[in-house]
């Protein structure tokens, strides 16, 4: 299973899951497309770059959760896949880059709903046996 939607009152959450925190990260991403239109109904037009530094691994997942919402924002831009991503752990914190793939123009995919933020609100990231689990809420 890649991710699963939990209930809560007004918002969306979802628990995303990886057998590594990288492959996590990708399933949190395609959890919360998934929220405005599936992914795989997406084409894979357009390629982009993602790169984010944050102070630790929660502040790296809101930031790279951020970067889809911003590029939806400014570019109308919708995920499709994410060909590759890389987390690197500094001295200082933890460094991101990933690939992704998508399509502009979100209205010729009928949205389901919108994602007003990403937010900090029962986050959590647990290294389980063999496994990661991330959990998100972000605010529709």
């Amino acid at each position: 299973m890649k991710f699963k939607f939990l209930p809560h009152t007004a918002d969306v959450k979802f628990r995303a899951y990886g057998r590594t925190l990288e492959e996590a990260f990708i399933n949190a991403a395609l959890a919360m497309a998934s929220v405005i239109v599936e992914p795989s109904k997406v084409k894979a037009k357009f390629a982009k770059e993602i790169s984010v530094s944050s102070e630790d691994e929660k502040a790296l997942l809101y930031d790279f959760l951020e970067q889809f919402l911003i590029l939806l924002d400014s570019e109308e831009f919708l995920l499709s896949s994410v060909k590759e991503l890389k987390i690197i752990k500094k001295k200082k914190g933890f460094s991101l880059n990933a690939n992704i793939v998508g399509d502009k123009g979100v209205e010729k995919y009928s949205p389901e709903k919108g994602i007003k933020a990403v937010t900090y609100q029962e986050m959590e990231i647990k290294k389980e046996k063999n496994s990661y689990m991330v959990q998100v809420v972000v605010d529709i």
